[in-house]
């Protein structure tokens, strides 16, 4: 009775896709499943467990059956209609990755070198190893190490043997009013990071080293190398 149940509806569907003009390739997956839920829904003759479960077994497969098959039609009968939609839904969601994807490749870039390079006129020299440009930037010279103004040495950092007065006024000798070219390597807090250049050329950052009121700071150096040519 039940699979004479299974026939009748899948010829009534089957009627309705040919009179719709729909494709019926899809009635061998309904034939597929249909089979699975009659497998499974059919009464098991063990004990007397497998009775009462006979007893629904009719109610539960032409319920099961009904349901797949139509939602199986339906998915037929509006695929055509859904299908372009989803298409040039899925094509603009990739375009918009792609475009985001392609966004953050260039925001995730090494800066060429004219990015980095930037002219200071010193109108400030704070210490042995920060001044001031005249836009208001603040610069921190790289890889050089100077005393606080008061004298002490932050922990963790080089310690020259040179005063802090020394040190700012040999920075102030070399840079103090002038303009001079600078490349940028990191951040200091609120401070740019940079080796500077004086209009002769003159390497800012080595010749305080060399001064003897400034220290080499190692760490800093090894990510970007001070001195060279020297």
């Amino acid at each position: 009775m039940q699979f004479l149940l299974m026939v009748v509806m899948l010829g009534v569907v089957g009627s309705l896709a040919i009179r719709l003009g729909r494709s019926l390739d899809w009635i061998s997956t309904i034939l597929a499943w249909a089979a699975a839920i009659f497998l499974l829904a059919r009464p098991r003759k063990v004990g007397r467990p497998a009775k009462r479960h006979s007893r629904e077994a009719p109610w539960m497969f032409p319920i099961a059956v009904v349901a797949v098959m139509a939602a199986c039609f339906s998915a037929t009968l509006f695929w055509s209609d859904l299908h372009p939609a989803l298409s040039a839904g899925l094509q603009q969601l990739a375009s918009k990755g792609a475009e985001t994807a392609s966004r953050l490749a260039g925001s995730t870039a090494a800066p060429s070198s004219e990015d980095l390079t930037f002219s200071c006129h010193v109108t400030e020299v704070h210490d042995g190893d920060t001044f001031r440009c005249a836009d208001g930037a603040r610069v921190r010279l790289h890889a050089v190490a100077a005393r606080e103004l008061d004298g002490t040495c932050s922990p963790g950092h080089p310690c020259p043997a040179a005063s802090a007065t020394s040190a700012r006024a040999a920075l102030d000798h070399l840079a103090g009013g002038q303009t001079i070219q600078c490349l940028r390597t990191g951040k200091s807090y609120d401070r740019v990071t940079a080796i500077c250049w004086t209009s002769s050329g003159r390497e800012i950052n080595c010749a305080m080293v060399r001064s003897g009121t400034t220290l080499l700071w190692d760490n800093f150096n090894r990510q970007s190398e001070i001195c060279r040519g020297f």
